[in-house]
């Protein structure tokens, strides 16, 4: 994205898991004390199932995810994209990455049992990292939460090769512990599971702009804003997303809205560019100004830069 400044903190998708034991503290608060919006059982029946060959747990179990959401793509097809032959398996990132790949946006969720079922209850499958084995001997498998059922204690998997693994609850929530608590959720640009925090939203967002196409990007953005409208990252990414499209209006609108709301310097130095672009040196100057004013010195330089090109008429791509 010529020209442009990027400020994202997206979270770091590390290959580390927290290792957790003890007692299965979630399954007991959620069975006696259930949140009153969440309905005590609910199955989703209609989700496709993919049983996996050896090793290629992850590429069924996205599979499974995908198909839900309407993207059918085989397992085949998608353990040629995640699938890591050295490690006889697929790494967290890869799955999220190869959900990108086929058009979905993939969604961190909180390490909670609730944030899981309130998903499934709301029509998502949530795929897992589950260890089968031992902390210090670990056995990693993915599946997919397709339903629970707190008066029994029980959750319904897609897992393996078994269309409806019944496991117990709390046997569950110590195995998606062991690895992490690690659990996301697939859906098309422009929706977002109910359950996921601000951070996890911003980290999705910012990953899906990087393979989307650009109108499919804004479209996630704008999504995303309607739920976390004072978040400076998302503003800044549809702007991105805006530009990239061609639309140098929009992204000049949507660059100043962030810049005026959050007296941001990375929004006014972009603000900067895009007006220079649209032949509009003094609205430029104008915003070059107001980024060397409220830069710091991580930005300081940068907004300086845009000010010698506002006053000098030329942008980004002129000194190439």
């Amino acid at each position: 994205m010529t020209g442009l400044r990027r400020r994202f903190a997206p979270l770091a998708l590390g290959l580390a898991l927290l290792v957790l034991a003890g007692c299965a503290v979630q399954t007991q608060a959620l069975r006696a004390h259930p949140p009153a919006q969440l309905a005590t059982a609910r199955e989703l029946s209609a989700t496709p199932f993919f049983p996996q060959t050896e090793f290629h747990c992850g590429p069924a179990a996205l599979a499974t995810a995908l198909a839900a959401i309407g993207r059918g793509v085989p397992p085949e097809t998608l353990a040629t994209q995640v699938f890591l032959p050295a490690r006889e398996g697929t790494l967290q990132v890869e799955m999220l990455a190869g959900a990108r790949r086929q058009g979905a946006v993939p969604t961190r969720l909180a390490a909670q049992l609730g944030a899981l079922f309130a998903e499934v209850q709301a029509g998502h499958a949530p795929v897992v990292l589950l260890n089968l084995g031992l902390s210090f001997v670990p056995r990693w498998h993915y599946a997919v939460l397709v339903g629970y059922d707190l008066d029994a204690g029980d959750v319904v998997l897609r897992s393996g090769t078994t269309e409806r693994a019944v496991m117990a609850m709390r046997t569950f929530e110590h195995t998606w512990q062991r690895a992490g608590g690690w659990a996301f959720v697939a859906l098309p640009p422009g929706h977002w599971p109910g359950s996921a925090a601000e951070a996890a939203v911003v980290e999705a967002a910012v990953g899906f702009e990087r393979v989307a196409p650009p109108a499919q990007a804004v479209a996630t953005y704008r999504s995303a804003l309607q739920r976390f409208e004072g978040n400076l990252s998302l503003a800044i990414g549809l702007g991105n997303s805006l530009y990239a499209m061609g639309d140098r209006t929009a992204a000049a609108a949507a660059f100043e809205a962030a810049a005026r709301r959050h007296r941001s310097a990375p929004a006014w130095i972009n603000l900067s560019t895009v007006r220079l672009e649209l032949g509009e040196r003094d609205a430029a100057v104008v915003a070059a100004r107001e980024a060397v004013g409220l830069a710091d010195p991580a930005w300081a330089d940068e907004a300086k830069r845009a000010l010698a090109q506002a006053e000098a008429g030329r942008t980004p791509a002129d000194n190439r």
